[in-house]
């Protein structure tokens, strides 16, 4: 067993940045069905503030935030056969992340192929099997589709991009600067769009009127009507973030005064509870990442006690591609 210290970046109540900080704990022992895993890198996502502001609920305090990572197996418990101690891993969807060491069950977890860096694992696992779960089992986007992602220079919109081009989609970004739409373009985006203003009267110009079948929210409330107003007939509307708060109030008559649209609000732990399928989602993640076809981007580094930091760049809305958290 390690000797090192176990920091940990822990919250006692809800709240800004601030209430993260930084602990000394001990190393834990993995139970049955468990390992211990020493962590390289760990990804920061918007996900991570909302369980620390309060909006979605922790089931209890003090917590460890995080809900991704990679590094070494170093212990396993009692019944496991299918990892062994020296390991290299990687998992998603998996609250604790924010520690040199965790203990997680061994059926979450991935076994990371040499080519691919714990770094780049912890700034793609959650946000690429992410962009699995939306681009193939949510919507299953065919050649030809145009398609409409928010946040097209974000760590989960640079990778939607990149995929989509790779299966012949048109992407349509939506970007809050020229630079973060220069970005865009070079993961993959046919088109960009700056800012929401006039959004649907801009698509509908690219499209020539027809629209889009299918729209990838990440914003929230602030964009909602518009990204409404931007579906085709029958079309489906995914919902998956909010970054400018929730969308609350919603009267779903609306979805039929818009064309008869589907709604949709899909978590990736849903489409990765089973190991099976986690397995199989993350198969198809390391193979474009192997290829060359997926580059993600880490945008910003930051020590493991800098925490409070990463969440203050990411909430600004400054960063681009991935934001991880090393040891």
């Amino acid at each position: 067993m390690a000797s090192e210290p176990n920091i940990a970046i822990q919250i006692q109540t809800t709240g800004g940045p601030d209430v993260l900080q930084p602990e000394r704990l001990p190393i834990p022992t993995p139970a049955k069905g468990e390992v211990l895993l020493r962590q390289e890198a760990m990804g920061v996502n918007f996900i991570d503030t909302y369980f620390r502001s309060g909006l979605y609920k922790l089931p209890a305090f003090p917590a460890t935030l995080g809900m991704e990572g990679a590094g070494v197996v170093e212990a396993v418990g009692e019944g496991v056969t299918s990892l062994s101690p020296g390991m290299r891993v990687a998992y998603a969807g998996v609250l604790g992340g924010y520690a040199h060491y965790r203990t997680i069950a061994a059926d979450r977890l991935v076994v990371l192929p040499e080519g691919i860096s714990f770094e780049t694992a912890a700034g793609v696992m959650l946000r690429g099997l992410s962009v699995h779960m939306l681009l193939r089992q949510v919507y299953d986007v065919k050649r030809g589709d145009p398609i409409l992602v928010y946040a097209a220079a974000g760590g989960v919109g640079q990778l939607m991009c990149q995929w989509g081009r790779h299966l012949g989609a048109r992407v349509i970004g939506v970007t809050s600067t020229p630079e973060k739409a220069e970005l865009a373009k070079f993961c993959g985006a046919s088109d960009v769009l700056i800012g929401t203003d006039n959004l649907a009267n801009r698509v509908r110009d690219l499209t020539g009127g027809s629209m889009v079948p299918v729209v990838y929210d990440s914003i929230g409330r602030d964009t909602f009507e518009a990204s409404l107003n931007c579906l085709a007939p029958r079309g489906l509307m995914v919902s998956y973030g909010n970054a400018s708060g929730p969308v609350t109030g919603l009267d779903v008559g609306t979805l039929g005064a818009h064309g008869s649209l589907y709604l949709t609000r899909p978590s990736l732990m849903t489409y990765i509870a089973n190991p099976a399928e986690l397995q199989t989602s993350a198969k198809a993640l390391f193979a474009l990442l192997e290829q060359g076809v997926l580059k993600p981007s880490i945008g910003q580094r930051f020590n493991l006690k800098e925490a409070a930091k990463a969440h203050e760049a990411l909430e600004s809305r400054q960063t681009t591609g991935s934001t991880i958290l090393v040891v």
